[in-house]
């Protein structure tokens, strides 16, 4: 049987499906509620650097690692970490390019199903009539919060696997007849999409249908620059997380993408392309639809106590009815219609690892490869899905979607800029390139970003309670130890914040036995990869030493 070949059909596709693996819920959920928590125009200033600091030079790095493996037949991470690194253990390392691809694709694509869901609620005016209480109370039946721990989401659930199934077909067609055609068609609709929607919310003014305040206050706050947050490690951070999430880094799946170029083939231009085309539709549309639609309805000071992920879904379709009952279902359609091409171009880049990886080396098809990625996805959901108000899906987005990818992103920097070498390294961005990098970027990679993800890394690790650093160190000379934030690594590993650990309470499990076993779950998909990986160089060795043993005997 011929073994199919996967390749990118043109150049503006290849952007625009980098551009659609990066342009996810993030850019509309996440971005907004970052600015709004971290002040606004103070958020932006070290956002911005973080992006020139760290965001374009990994993004430059993965697209480079991505055109190293091409030039061996090598497209998922193991591999090209192995041959690059030349140490048995980096293959899994590289293990996480695959791994996090796995835990996010569990959690996101049911977050995708219901903007598509709710794309067919709006159109059907389910939202018609509801206060802003009445539909976050639509949004907690639809889901199934409930007073237990089991949540039984029959439509999210059915939902779920029609969203699953379109992006299964979707990836079984390959890289230019499936990812890259599907690029084409969301991500033109999704910037008309954005750009509808921007243009009605900076023109809201104070009286008109129903606001309180100019679309302006809401722009103000986040435009308007504060350099004192310079000095404020916490907004740091935040800024530095959200490059990672909005640039898709640290996954895998940018170095997959860019494995099926060839090795002479621009990357400078490509990466740049597609990074900034991420920063256009993050900053200008982003930031313009629910913030200045949000504050001109409900204040700034409602946004800044309750700025959060779900205002997408339970706040945005109260306010759209404020403009009369067509407005609102169209107006409902353009934005979960964006939120569902922004997650479907993010969510099919997820397999494309797994099934890079099962082509090369097990010589699977495409629909092989792609079903098989489904059900596995399947499986790691069905807790996210049924113990969602017990937290798994907070677990699966801290440590796939936060941790696994700032410690990929430092172990893919270290690799190219130190053991594989800075100069070699520099060779794989400029050669080829469309463009003249600037030759400071070189010192940065080798010095700047891993030193920032490093800090990054350790600051989300030992966080102290309430960011207060100096307080924290006080204490520690102090002899009074290290006061861990709830939020750090290390306080959510030991359930530092949580004054009972027990898993069972009069017979019956606890939120933490759950928890605890959505990562036992994880930590034995991660161990499943890597034997996959393990079984994968066996063969390889022995295809080697079969080809050897034939070429003595010819």
């Amino acid at each position: 049987m011929a073994i199919e070949r996967n390749s990118w059909g043109s150049r503006i596709g290849l952007i625009l499906a980098m551009a659609g693996n990066a342009v996810g819920l993030g850019n509309f959920l996440r971005f907004p509620v970052q600015a709004i928590r971290n002040g606004g125009g103070a958020f932006i200033i070290p956002y911005l650097i973080s992006f020139l600091l760290m965001g374009l030079p990994l993004l430059w790095v993965e697209w480079a690692l991505g055109k190293y493996g091409s030039r061996f037949g090598d497209h998922a991470s193991p591999f090209i970490f192995d041959r690059m690194g030349k140490g048995r253990f980096w293959k899994y390392l590289g293990v996480f390019g695959i791994f996090s691809n796995f835990g996010v694709a569990a959690y996101y694509v049911y977050i995708e199903s219901w903007t598509f869901s709710f794309v067919w609620f709006s159109v059907f005016g389910s939202f018609s009539g509801l206060s802003e209480s009445g539909v976050s109370h639509f949004f907690d039946k639809y889901v199934n919060i409930n007073p237990g721990m089991v949540n039984l989401p029959v439509i999210a659930f059915l939902f779920f696997l029609l969203t699953l199934f379109i992006n299964i077909t979707i990836l079984s067609k390959g890289l230019n007849k499936g990812i890259e055609r599907a690029s084409k068609i969301g991500m033109p609709l999704l910037l008309l999409f954005g750009v509808l929607l921007a243009i009605r919310a900076v023109t809201l003014r104070q009286g008109v249908e129903g606001a309180t305040f100019d679309s302006a206050v809401g722009l103000n706050f986040l435009w308007q620059p504060q350099l004192k947050s310079l000095y404020n490690p916490d907004v740091w951070l935040a800024a530095a997380g959200q490059i990672f999430f909005t640039l898709s880094l640290g996954m895998g799946t940018i170095v997959c993408y860019a494995s099926y170029l060839d090795s002479r083939d621009d990357i400078a231009l490509n990466a740049m392309s597609a990074g900034w085309m991420n920063e256009f539709v993050e900053i200008v549309l982003g930031a313009s639809i629910v913030i200045p639609i949000a504050v001109g309805y409900m204040g700034l000071d409602w946004v800044k106590a309750n700025a959060g992920f779900m205002m997408g879904f339970k706040t945005m379709p109260y306010l759209f009815q404020q403009w009369g009952p067509f407005l609102a279902a169209l107006s409902g359609v353009l934005w979960f219609g964006l939120l569902f091409f922004a997650g479907i171009t993010s969510s099919l880049a997820f397999g494309t690892p797994w099934m890079a990886m099962m082509q090369d080396e097990f010589n699977w098809d495409r629909k092989k490869s792609a079903y098989t990625f489904g059900l596995l996805i399947l499986l790691l959901a069905l807790p996210c899905i049924f113990f969602f108000q017990a937290g798994v899906f907070d677990e699966y987005d801290y440590w796939t979607g936060t941790v696994s990818l700032v410690f990929f992103a430092l172990i893919e920097i270290i690799l190219f800029a130190w053991v594989y070498g800075i100069d070699n390294g520099w060779q794989e961005i400029t050669g080829g390139a469309d463009i003249s990098v600037p030759q400071f970027f070189k010192k940065i990679i080798k010095y700047v970003t891993p030193l920032f993800i490093a800090v990054v890394f350790i600051g989300s690790l030992i966080e102290p309670a309430g960011g207060e650093w100096i307080a924290a160190f006080k204490s520690l000379f102090a002899g009074h130890g290290w006061p861990f934030d709830a939020a750090s690594l290390v306080s959510k590993v030991f359930h530092l914040s949580e004054k009972d650990t027990r898993w069972f309470i009069n017979g019956r499990a606890t939120t933490i036995f759950i928890i605890d076993m959505s990562r036992v779950l994880l930590t034995l998909a991660f161990l499943g990869i890597a034997l996959v990986v393990k079984l994968a160089m066996v063969r390889r060795k022995r295809l080697q030493k079969n080809e050897n043993l034939d070429g003595v005997t010819s």
